[in-house]
C-alpha cells in the first residue's frame, strides 16, 4: 500500500481546463479555471 504523503506528493498539477495553465493551487480551491480566464473582464 502506497504512503498517504507519497500519494499527494505525486499528484499531477492542477491545469486550468480553459488555456492548459499551471494553476496555483490553495487548499480550498475546488475551481479548474485560472484566475486570468475567470476575470469577469474577458
Amino acid at each position: 500500500m502506497m504512503n498517504v504523503l507519497d500519494f499527494f506528493k505525486n499528484l499531477p498539477k492542477k491545469m486550468c481546463t480553459q488555456c492548459g495553465f499551471e494553476m496555483v493551487e490553495q487548499a480550498d480551491c475546488y475551481g479548474n479555471v485560472c484566475d486570468e480566464c475567470n476575470h469577469p473582464a474577458r
